[in-house]
């Protein structure tokens, strides 16, 4: 899956396939929630030689809490990162770091609609808001889950902003577009484009 923008290997270089992980992992606790054929969970982590970027069961993107707990089961050295697209809309990225848990959900007003979007909000003690005060994209959570990678609160905001498909401001064509910019601000583009690759079977 290549887009314009996104990052091209240079010639000669090794093909490093993404890692797969085993649905083990994963402990499903609710019902199996209805997913799209563009919904996608990757995990990134950092190891000795670099960044890695693996695909997670698609299952997780109704599940926050089984999200979390997949991503404590993989060590790194910055800290696990999971980032989860749903439906060609939004997208939740977590950061789990020792204890720590850094949350984002992309788009507040995806919590009327979608199950992992209302419990990103549960996760972080905000109220689901009424239809009627929503007329933007409006990201919440913890804006700063990258700044020390090198990706701060306004340019995050903003790479969230652009998933308004309706804004005359040079919206973004699917959300991976936006997770794949994410990944290419904090140093693991290839790898993430790889695991998306896979992941949607591009």
């Amino acid at each position: 899956m290549y887009r314009p923008g996104g990052s091209i290997p240079p010639p000669g270089a090794p093909e490093k396939q993404p890692r797969r992980y085993p649905r083990r992992l994963y402990v499903h606790t609710v019902a199996m929630p209805e997913v799209s054929e563009t919904d996608f969970a990757i995990v990134v982590f950092r190891e000795d030689d670099g960044w890695e970027a693996g695909v997670l069961p698609v299952a997780v993107t109704g599940d926050l809490k089984g999200l979390i707990r997949v991503l404590r089961q993989q060590p790194s050295i910055a800290g696990t990162i999971g980032l989860a697209g749903i439906d060609d809309y939004f997208f939740v990225a977590v950061r789990v770091l020792g204890n720590q848990v850094s949350l984002l959900l992309s788009d507040i007003g995806a919590a009327l609609d979608y199950p992992l979007a209302e419990q990103a909000l549960e996760y972080l003690d905000i109220p689901v808001p009424d239809e009627d005060d929503l007329d933007q994209v409006l990201p919440v959570g913890d804006l700063s889950i990258f700044a020390d990678l090198g990706l701060d609160e306004m340019d995050l905001a903003a790479i969230c902003s652009r998933l308004d498909f309706d804004s005359e401001d040079d919206p973004w064509d699917h959300v991976e577009d936006a997770v794949e910019s994410i990944a290419v601000r904090l140093g693991f583009g290839l790898a993430m484009e790889r695991a998306l690759d896979s992941a949607l079977g591009a």
